[in-house]
């Protein structure tokens, strides 16, 4: 399935493109991005290779890679990314979704707007459980996941707490 762009309010999630790193080498440049993350800045041709990567596909055929860059159209310019990982399961798709947005431009609600535009789109796509693995730490990101439907479980995965919204019941699951 090919992806398209995603509007809300302010933001329009646009198909992650090799010709978008130049730009978005500058909105992940701070290291304090990526305390909770992990890793460091990439420059410009390191993020021109990963890009490469993603637009290519997952190797993997039981899973899918969908990768937006987040544009605030007031400005024209890129903030972030989203992204979500699809991958099927005996009860429909499960997305593990992500999102980054570059240091200027946090605490005006862009990830917000950005996770909650995803998390809608994702289930349009009929994705029954959409997951994210946030460090506890990362308040910022849990308040961002919260915005967006997610809630917290007991799951831990690499230190990380799991949010989920869990599949719809159908009237037949609680019988």
């Amino acid at each position: 399935m090919k992806i398209g762009a995603v509007e809300t309010g302010r933001l329009s999630l646009v198909p992650l493109a090799v010709e978008h790193a130049d730009e978005m080498a500058e909105v992940l440049s701070d290291p304090d991005l990526h305390a909770f993350i992990g890793g460091a800045p990439h420059s410009p041709q390191a993020l021109r290779t990963r890009y490469e990567r993603l637009v290519a596909g997952s190797p993997d055929p039981s899973r899918t890679w969908w990768n937006w860059v987040i544009r605030l159209r007031e400005e024209k310019r890129l903030t972030g990314t989203v992204q979500a990982t699809i991958t099927a399961a005996d009860l429909g798709c499960v997305a593990e979704v992500a999102w980054v947005v570059g240091t200027p431009w946090q605490h005006r609600g862009i990830a917000t707007e950005a996770a909650r535009g995803l998390v809608a789109w994702l289930r349009e796509q009929g994705v029954r459980t959409i997951r994210a693995h946030i460090h506890p730490d990362h308040h910022a990101s849990a308040a961002v996941a919260a915005a967006a439907g997610l809630a917290p479980t007991d799951h831990r995965h690499e230190g990380e707490i799991r949010w989920e919204i869990p599949s719809p019941q159908s009237p037949a699951d609680g019988l």
